[in-house]
């Protein structure tokens, strides 16, 4: 039996990013984002959604660039903290011991201890109710070495132990079940990726 409840954010899990903006040090911040995905594959692009009522919103709306961080579990405390404190009350990056690293492209922060950093430019704003949705191009993508494969140059982000968001918690990513278009492969084929674990 299910229960009906009143029309609500229940699409979960959902990845817990910090989103870093501003252009000059003064001006940078960091905010908590759930509220965040992929649109389209090409051109790559994404979108987070944020209360107009955010101190960071007329940065982002200012500058129309922003950096979405990915978090891990190491990083766990300054995500919610990030999240429930304010930039107009106190510098995130120095509260939490990020370290605010140049961009590839755009004029904003990437967080250095992020092991993946989307660096993209706002295209459109979309008014929505409690939140505008910010559409946005990738621009450039940086990866830590540490989750590169040195030999195939492949991302592996499992080792990452990433942090997602479901219905007021946090959870750290288990363990990898399968791959985009395992229910179909050869069992040959199958059988080879198990292998490679």
């Amino acid at each position: 039996m299910k229960h009906n409840w009143r029309p609500g954010t229940m699409i979960y899990p959902l990845p817990a990013v910090i989103v870093s903006c501003g252009s000059t040090p003064e001006e940078y911040n960091l905010l908590t984002v759930s509220w965040t995905g992929t649109i389209c594959s090409d051109p790559a692009m994404c979108y987070i959604s944020v209360r107009p009522s955010r101190h960071s919103y007329p940065i982002l709306k200012k500058n129309m660039e922003f950096v979405i961080n990915l978090t891990t579990k190491d990083m766990a405390f300054a995500t919610d903290w990030c999240g429930v404190r304010s930039g107009k009350d106190y510098n995130k990056f120095e509260e939490m011991k990020l370290t605010p690293a140049k961009a590839s492209i755009v004029n904003c922060p990437v967080i250095d201890e992020s092991p993946v950093c989307i660096e993209c430019k706002v295209k459109d704003i979309i008014p929505l109710g409690t939140h505008d949705m910010f559409i946005a191009e990738v621009v450039n993508v940086q990866a830590d070495d540490k989750y590169v494969n040195q030999e195939t140059g492949a991302l592996e982000l499992e080792k990452a132990n990433l942090l997602v968001y479901a219905h007021g918690n946090y959870y750290e990513t288990g363990k990898k079940i399968g791959r985009f278009g395992w229910s179909v492969m050869k069992p040959k084929t199958k059988k080879k990726l198990k292998n490679d674990k």
